[in-house]
């Protein structure tokens, strides 16, 4: 037998079938890769343990506590300087959970958490300071048998053995019935509200609009997603800040929930968000739903029970099924007095919402909608000059007559009816010119264009295409907000003296402006000006068409001409000892 010594660098492979010496790097490197696997699969084994518990004692639960951590206040100071943020541990029975770090001085998580209530309805609530140490800052103690099920709680909790509070939405749902697939009812039966309380002349409690019973009945079609082949399907309802969830049916892909949702309205124009999902481990895993649903309050029909599609993700397409569908009834009351003074107030703002993504079609669409206004005042603009430069005479002596017969009748009251002229037009035109008769507009999918103009469009819009498209959107939107970054500039370098005639002259001319008005009614000072408008073409009939306004601003500079104009220090000669020492002498001598 030969031995041979390992040179330095190299290690021998013990998984090799022959003796073969390999780099220390590249060992080390395998090694790394293999404690990476081995932690990722200690997590996926932790996840599937977890969801294994859930599984075994489903039977036992109780209902599902959802609880949004939204925010805290009159917390004190952190132990120590070096403190990172504030954070919450949220104990239910054996079950805890742990919320992301917040900043100290104004702490704001606004975190979702699902706990299972089984036996112990005490939900313990702890906030901590991460530092150096981590530091207990108080805790509050949360009996939910004392809750209202199916309705979600917003309300301030002050903390136990600290100070401070924390602002909680709790809500019990999903209750475990003895037998999922009997229909069963929960809370009351689905009709006409009798409650008086949103009576249009009955003004009390303004934060209340109104009152929304839901019914989720059924649903058909839903795909099979599990590795099972089965649908363990719930529902979630959003409206608002309001959650509620129904109990699962399992093993079906038509189930029955049968169940009755009451929901207060606080903006009679908010939406009703349903989502259903599958309770299922890869289902939990990727966050996925088997569809969606987005209902307007304002487009609910009382009482009709009716089949809602259900779409996918982006709540633009049907969903993956069976044609999809969820069988609901609804009805919704509310006063249109506190609902026409809930409008003019801030719009609720959700506390739980998803991280805006990077979404490049619809920067592409905006773009291309920002590039159609552009054109579309600039082509405005230009027909506006035309009706002045009397192209067409018939046109401009009509539109002469009009504006100094408008001016003539003009009275200040008149101004909001002007105001009405494009709702009257969108009126007129889908009253009369609308095949379908109806005042909401109806959207058009890509389903109803035939699949040749697909194809001819898809050989369009190849790749060089659209880059040359987005580059052609990008410089013309560019040149736009430039243009009007620059007369914004010149506004403000008028009023700020940058250059004093031109102010001077602004002053004057708004001072003389202020004068006319007070002595010569508004509307013969406007008859004036139309006339002024219109004859100065057939005055100077070589005169170049042009906006006054916009010509006088464009004698003013913006910021980047300011910077070309400012003046640079000219440095001082050098001068030799010789030089200084003449120049001391003439000095002497005078």
């Amino acid at each position: 037998m030969w031995s041979f010594a390992v040179p330095d660098g190299l290690v021998m492979d013990p998984l090799a079938p022959t003796a073969l010496a390999v780099s220390t790097e590249f060992m080390e490197r395998i090694g790394s890769g293999l404690t990476l696997l081995r932690d990722h699969g200690k997590k996926v084994q932790k996840f599937v343990f977890k969801n294994r518990r859930r599984d075994i004692l489903r039977k036992s639960w109780n209902s599902i506590v959802n609880v949004v951590l939204i925010e805290a206040k009159d917390l004190p100071d952190g132990p120590n300087n070096g403190s990172s943020g504030l954070y919450c541990k949220f104990k239910l029975g054996n079950e805890s959970h742990k919320s992301k770090l917040a900043i100290p001085k104004k702490p704001t998580w606004c975190e979702r958490f699902n706990l299972y209530l089984y036996d112990d309805n005490n939900l313990e609530v702890t906030v901590w300071c991460k530092g150096k140490q981590k530091n207990f800052m108080g805790r509050c103690i949360i009996d939910l048998s004392n809750l209202e099920k199916e309705k979600t709680h917003d309300f301030w909790h002050d903390l136990e053995c600290g100070f401070g509070s924390l602002h909680l939405l709790v809500t019990l749902s999903g209750s475990i019935r003895p037998t999922d697939n009997i229909p069963t009812t929960q809370s009351t039966p689905h009709g006409v509200h009798s409650d008086d309380q949103y009576i249009w002349y009955k003004l009390s409690n303004w934060s209340e609009v109104g009152k929304l019973l839901v019914t989720v009945h059924s649903a058909k079609g839903l795909s099979c997603l599990g590795i099972s082949g089965k649908v363990d399907a719930y529902c979630v309802l959003e409206l608002d800040n309001c959650r509620v969830q129904t109990h699962t049916v399992r093993g079906t892909s038509e189930p029955n929930w049968n169940n009755t949702y009451s929901f207060i309205v606080n903006d009679i124009t908010s939406t009703l968000d349903i989502s259903v999902y599958n309770e299922s481990l890869i289902n939990t895993m990727k966050g996925e739903t088997l569809g969606k649903l987005s209902i307007p309050l304002l487009r609910i029909e009382n009482d009709e029970m009716k089949w809602y599609a259900l779409k996918d993700r982006s709540k633009k397409s049907s969903a993956k099924g069976n044609c999809p569908r969820l069988l609901l009834q609804m009805s919704v009351i509310w006063n249109p007095i506190k609902a026409t003074f809930r409008v003019l107030n801030p719009k609720e703002t959700k506390y739980v919402q998803k991280p805006a993504k990077f979404n490049i079609p619809l920067i592409y669409s905006n773009l291309k909608f920002i590039k159609e206004l552009f054109n579309a005042l600039y082509i405005t603009n230009e027909h506006y000059k035309r009706v002045f430069e009397w192209d067409n005479r018939e046109k401009s002596a009509t539109a002469l007559v009009i504006w100094l017969v408008f001016w003539y009748f003009f009275n200040l009251w008149m101004t909001p009816l002007l105001l009405l002229i494009p709702f009257l037009h969108q009126w007129i035109s889908q009253r009369y010119f609308n095949k379908n008769n109806s005042l909401v507009p109806l959207y058009h999918s890509d389903e109803d264009v035939s699949d040749e103009e697909l194809e001819s469009h898809k050989d369009d819009k190849t790749l060089k295409t659209r880059i040359y498209g987005l580059q052609d959107l990008t410089f013309t939107i560019k040149n736009s907000i430039d243009y009007m970054v620059s007369v914004f500039e010149r506004i403000k370098n008028l009023t700020n003296f940058t250059v004093p005639y031109l102010t001077y002259l602004a002053i004057s001319v708004l001072i003389l402006s202020s004068v006319a008005f007070y002595f010569i009614p508004v509307k013969y000072l406007f008859m004036a000006l139309g006339i002024y408008k219109f004859t100065r073409k057939l005055l100077n009939p070589k005169r170049v068409p042009n906006n006054d306004l916009l010509d006088f601003i464009s004698r003013v500079p913006d910021n980047e001409i300011l910077k070309q104009w400012r003046e640079l220090k000219v440095p001082e000669p050098n001068l030799s000892r010789s030089g200084s020492t003449r120049k001391k002498e003439v000095q002497e001598e005078n």
